[in-house]
């Protein structure tokens, strides 16, 4: 509460000061985050496109900068690449880049005449065909748009053949004279998932992705999933955002800093962006635990300051420095951890604590105008001469990396893109020596949904034949040390360091009960209407761990969803 207090306090004295103009942010899992990674690969440079190392995305800056993208590149492409098809916009592309103006008309420049419907069913609704209701005046803007999704699923596991998915809400979004942006989003929800889900459900005392939970018959859970922000625009270079929601930090589709994974939380951000830089500084308040069904006790508190400098070192490269501590103080919070230019690590040590931090490199390589290289390094903790006295491993040099790439256009045939990915993480990284700082929130990790002690391999095609169709097919293939007997191999970041761990060296990547496993999923969808998607889709997820019988599922679906996105298992 000290916390919150504090934050609401400071953004109601700075409120009179904030003439600039506004924006709101795009979901997280928005539709368009594809197109902009294409627009940003097609250009071949990071200079104007550096905001998508940080997720969400300013909705003014995506439309602004997308805009001009694609203006350089139909001006500059017939003069200096002739009949080279890399900086060329597919009839698919024309498509999502009108998407993407229609689902961000308030910031678009040019003629809105050319969005608007065809036909309007009811006056006063649906006049442009990605809004239920919108209104544009001098001083404001608000658009309001229903949420709803339902999916039928068929599985083979001993979850039973029953399995499904039914959300239902309403997303709100709107600015007040140029100076607040506001947006909103609940969604009631009632799912069945497959037998693995339900397992992690039963394991952890939390729904992927969700809060406080309830039973639904016997094998579903009923939660409400709600977001929402304020964002304030200080200076012409500085943005403030107060919100319950995600964040991500990366380029890749796993993030070993901060990822989306897990369950909302209360955060308050700030955001600097100038020329070759952007640099953001996050505060969250964080739950140690998920909520008992059973009792009415307040869920314990903990806290999480992070910081990501991100800078444009050469046109086609951004490279960024992360820092991020996870703490605890009974009814308090350390401020000395909201300066927001020192390093952790000082602060750390000047208070004498024993909080859990960590640091970071990332970086992101834009060539030849078809592919981006990416990656991450983790360092939570690191000693050079432990890992020259015993190279099988000491417990203590806990890393993770992540190398990424992605080809569009393979083979120069249009909107076939492809990302590949390899993660790993040591053992014991992102655990703590306490149960409070380890690197979760509502009993779910804060970055890789595997947790640690982990090699992990992605791939991902999406083929967009045409504008309404898409097409994607997902492979996860890892391999895991988990624990036997009690014995600790550090895959379980909710575990004490030192619980169940009787030596220091020998702990090498993986190493511990071998558990191996794979995910391959496909779907199908087809837009009917705008934001309208019906969808079909299969999955395949075998899981083997040690000497036990191999657990294999298949699940076939059918769906529909409106101005929502899929709901992935994909752990």
């Amino acid at each position: 509460m000290q916390f919150s207090k504090c934050i609401l306090g400071i953004l109601c004295f700075l409120l009179p000061i904030f003439t600039f103009a506004q924006s709101t942010l795009l979901p997280q899992q928005s539709r368009h985050l594809h197109f902009i990674d294409r627009m940003e690969i097609k250009t071949g440079v990071a200079g104007n496109l550096n905001f998508t190392v940080t997720k969400p995305y300013d909705r003014q800056y995506a439309v602004t900068v997308v805009a001009s993208a694609v203006d350089s590149m139909m001006r500059l492409q017939p003069k200096l690449f002739g009949n080279d098809t890399a900086l060329r916009l597919s009839k698919a592309d024309h498509y999502n880049l009108k998407a993407l103006y229609l689902d961000n008309q308030e910031w678009y420049k040019g003629d809105r005449a050319v969005l608007k419907s065809k036909r309007i069913p009811v006056r006063g609704l649906y006049q442009t065909p990605a809004a239920f209701y919108e209104t544009y005046q001098d001083d404001y803007f608000v658009v309001i748009n229903p949420l709803i999704h339902y999916r039928q699923l068929v599985g083979s596991g001993k979850a039973g053949r029953n399995l499904f998915l039914n959300r239902r809400g309403v997303s709100l979004r709107g600015g007040i004279h140029q100076a607040i942006g506001f947006s909103a989003m609940v969604l009631d929800v009632q799912e069945r998932g497959p037998e693995f889900v339900q397992n992690w459900i039963d394991s952890t005392q939390a729904v992927p992705g969700a809060n406080f939970y309830k039973t639904f018959k016997k094998t579903g859970v009923d939660y409400i999933d709600a977001r929402g922000s304020f964002t304030f625009r200080v200076a012409k270079y500085i943005q403030f955002q107060a919100g319950y929601d995600r964040n991500f930090i990366g380029s890749g589709y796993r993030s070993l800093f901060l990822s989306d994974f897990g369950a909302n939380q209360f955060f308050v951000k700030i955001n600097t962006r100038i020329g070759k830089f952007n640099y953001q500084n996050l505060f969250m308040e964080l739950h140690t635990t998920g909520k008992d069904n059973n009792t009415n006790e307040l869920v314990p508190k903990k806290y999480a300051a992070m910081h990501h400098l991100s800078m444009n070192v050469l046109p086609w490269l951004n490279v960024g420095l992360f820092e991020s501590v996870i703490f605890a103080r009974k009814d308090r919070f350390e401020f000395s951890y909201m300066n927001p230019v020192i390093f952790y690590r000082a602060v750390e040590g000047n208070l004498g604590s024993k909080d859990n931090a960590m640091l970071g490199l990332d970086f992101k390589a834009n060539v030849f105008n078809r592919l981006q290289l990416y990656g991450q390094l983790l360092i939570d903790e690191f000693n050079l001469s432990k890992l020259k006295a015993d190279s099988s491993g000491w417990w203590g040099n806990k890393i993770g990396s992540q190398i990424g790439l992605r080809y569009i256009d393979i083979a120069k045939i249009q909107n076939l893109d492809l990302q590949v990915e390899w993660n790993r993480v040591r053992p014991f990284t992102y655990s703590h020596f306490d149960a409070v700082s380890n690197y979760t929130h509502y009993n779910q990790p804060l970055a890789h949904p595997l947790g640690a002690n982990f090699n992990e391999w992605i791939a991902i095609v999406q083929y967009q034949p045409t504008g309404k169709v898409q097409l994607t097919g997902k492979v996860f293939y890892w391999m895991q040390g988990l624990d036997s007997a009690g014995r600790n191999f550090g895959a379980n970041i909710f575990r004490l360091n030192g619980d169940g761990r009787n030596r220091e060296f020998g702990f090498p990547l993986a190493g511990g009960v071998k558990s191996k496993g794979i995910n391959a999923s496909f779907l199908l969808s087809y837009e009917w209407k705008h934001n309208l998607f019906l969808d079909a889709s299969c999955q395949l997820r075998r899981w083997v761990s040690g000497s036990e019988p191999a657990r294999t599922e298949t699940l076939l679906g059918l769906g529909v969803r409106l101005n929502l996105w899929q709901r992935d298992y994909d752990f």
